[in-house]
């Protein structure tokens, strides 16, 4: 399975049953967020297998930044800078990695125990829709309380009290 996040929604690229390496999607990857939105994206922020010359090259064409660290020996001596900015791009591709546990913990990618793959294939596709699905009501949910509560002199802590509160009675 090949997944890309952006702005915390998770988008489903490849399900395959046969053995196939992630780093020939970075491309389609990359080519379907430029279709989405109009625009590569700043950097790529991917897991090992992903660093290949190619990718790396192709990346480079596009002037797109890929995260991690340089193919070869690492150098010896590392910048505050460059550890804090690798750090930074650690913190971001682990984004992909929450939502893969979330959809494990949350929403049962784990115990998908349907027969055929085509069906097994549907349910990892709803997983991942109702993930955002999820997502996207915590957000309205959260813009709602936002504005129903904008003139009143609560705390963040008293909305979020007086919510459960009037739930809960």
């Amino acid at each position: 399975m090949s997944a890309s996040c952006f702005e915390g929604y998770v988008f489903l690229d490849h399900i395959s049953w046969n053995n196939f390496n992630e780093s020939g999607d970075l491309k389609a990857q990359v080519e379907a967020f430029k279709n989405f939105t109009g625009y590569y994206p700043e950097s790529v922020h991917v897991d090992k297998i992903y660093r290949t010359r190619e990718n790396r090259a192709w990346c480079k064409e596009r002037g797109i930044i890929m995260s991690g660290p340089a193919l070869g020996r690492p150098p010896v001596n590392v910048s505050k800078e460059k550890k804090k900015q690798d750090l930074e791009s650690e913190r971001i591709r682990n984004c992909i990695e929450g939502k893969f546990g979330q959809a494990k913990r949350r929403f049962s990618l784990n115990r998908v125990m349907a027969k055929l793959s085509h069906t097994s294939e549907t349910a990892i596709a709803i997983t991942f829709l109702v993930m955002n699905l999820s997502t996207h009501l915590s957000r309205v949910f959260y813009a709602f309380l936002c504005l129903f509560f904008k003139n009143r002199p609560f705390s963040h802590s008293n909305i979020i009290e007086n919510y459960l509160l009037a739930r809960y009675r």
